[in-house]
């Protein structure tokens, strides 16, 4: 099929999509995500399809208001409630436990309880609302592949197999939402994001389990990335833990027969003599616009077939730093360069 791409001023016509059954590919203030109708059990099962995606990962639930949450979970706790007034529109998903049958197994990967998101997005929130239905929106990608953060990401992995793309420029986190698991007797976060155990903390007034981030291989997880393997490029990725370990990590790489993927920020650069074979992509200043380009430097190296391999920085495992980690582990294997 031809996959049309839409924007703000034609949102109508991508909704009137999502209304028959098609997928459309949508922005959110985190990742794009991959639409479609969660009351549409075909249309739900050709995001599986289109993605490649394992049938028992379920799908976060995009919603452009509260009531449409209760008509399908139930009644919100007082800390759901605090959250929602807290952190929505925003990059929050919340794990609720469902009324008896109200959304097909397809999308909650046959569990009682489902995933719910208000995504930050004027577009996205106008294409929910002019859908008249809450939509599901995985990453819009190959299934394990990095996560997209423009449009042309979307076009790249998903031409010709989608319907649209709702096209916004380019995302403003970059690592997908906080994934706070409420369904059970502590709150407790399976995908972090954004969105810090700190602050959710600071609003509920209790602890927040933050160490749940896997599952078995027979268990069926709550939330997306928790049992698949997620954000790979083709080329092997090392994580570089410490600034003091860069320049033996660049006197591996100018030793290698290949070109080497170099993805730091600009000090980094700006201390190290980089090796011939090497070729930079800068993570900016910070860990906020590392988090923001880690998913467009992976891609961008995976588009160049002659690398083979990227040096990636670390950094510390705290605040948005663990929504970078967790992401940057799962793309390198949980590999780390050693001297």
């Amino acid at each position: 099929m031809e996959t049309k791409i839409f924007n703000a001023t034609t949102v109508d016509q991508a909704a009137a999509l999502i209304k028959a059954g098609q997928l459309v590919a949508f922005p959110t203030e985190t990742v794009y995500g991959l639409g479609a109708d969660a009351t549409n059990v075909a249309a739900v099962k050709q995001v599986y399809q289109a993605k490649g995606r394992p049938s028992d990962n379920p799908l976060i639930v995009h919603v452009a208001d509260v009531e449409t949450v209760e008509r399908f979970a139930k009644p919100l706790s007082v800390s759901a409630k605090k959250l929602i007034k807290a952190f929505w529109p925003g990059p929050l998903t919340m794990i609720f436990n469902l009324k008896p049958n109200a959304l097909a197994p397809e999308v909650t990967g046959g569990l009682t309880t489902a995933a719910f998101r208000n995504p930050n997005n004027a577009a996205t929130l106008a294409l929910i609302r002019s859908a008249q239905t809450p939509i599901v929106g995985p990453s819009a990608n190959t299934s394990g592949k990095p996560s997209p953060t423009l449009a042309q990401h979307v076009l790249h992995d998903l031409d010709g197999k989608i319907a649209g793309i709702l096209d916004d420029g380019a995302t403003q986190v970059g690592v997908e939402s906080t994934v706070l698991d409420l369904s059970g007797t502590q709150p407790a976060i399976l995908r972090p994001g954004a969105v810090t155990a700190a602050q959710i903390e600071a609003v509920i007034g209790e602890p927040v389990l933050t160490e749940q981030h896997h599952v078995g291989a027979t268990e069926v997880p709550k939330a997306p990335g928790m049992k698949y393997k997620h954000y790979a490029p083709a080329a092997q990725v090392y994580i570089v833990d410490h600034v003091k370990d860069w320049p033996a990590a660049l006197a591996w790489a100018a030793k290698q027969d290949v070109s080497v993927g170099v993805m730091a920020t600009d000090d980094v650069f700006t201390t190290n003599q980089l090796p011939a074979n090497c070729e930079q992509f800068s993570l900016g200043e910070d860990v906020e616009s590392a988090s923001r380009e880690l998913f467009a430097g992976l891609r961008h190296f995976d588009t160049e077939t002659e690398i083979k391999d990227i040096l990636c920085q670390a950094f510390e495992n705290t605040g948005l730093g663990a929504a970078y980690m967790n992401r940057l582990n799962k793309s390198a294997g949980q590999t780390h360069f050693s001297v």
